[in-house]
């Protein structure tokens, strides 16, 4: 499974990792030490949230691309 969904990633200094949410995907986020960290475990969050979406007859957005223009 290719992960399409935008990724939003920054550094918590209050719980001191890097954290990564998946706005089009509600309540998907991971952390990591590393930002590399942050990004494989938020993929295994993803496939995750949509495997329990399937199971439960939820809607699973298709990823919309960039969010956000400059």
């Amino acid at each position: 499974m290719s992960i399409k969904y935008q990724l939003v990633i920054y550094w918590s200094y209050e719980d001191d990792c890097f954290v990564v949410e998946v706005p089009e995907l509600p309540g998907c986020f991971a952390d990591g030490q590393s930002y590399t960290e942050a990004v494989r475990n938020v993929e295994g969050v993803i496939r995750e949230w949509i495997a329990t979406a399937q199971e439960l007859g939820r809607e699973v957005p298709e990823p919309r691309g960039r969010l956000i223009s400059a």
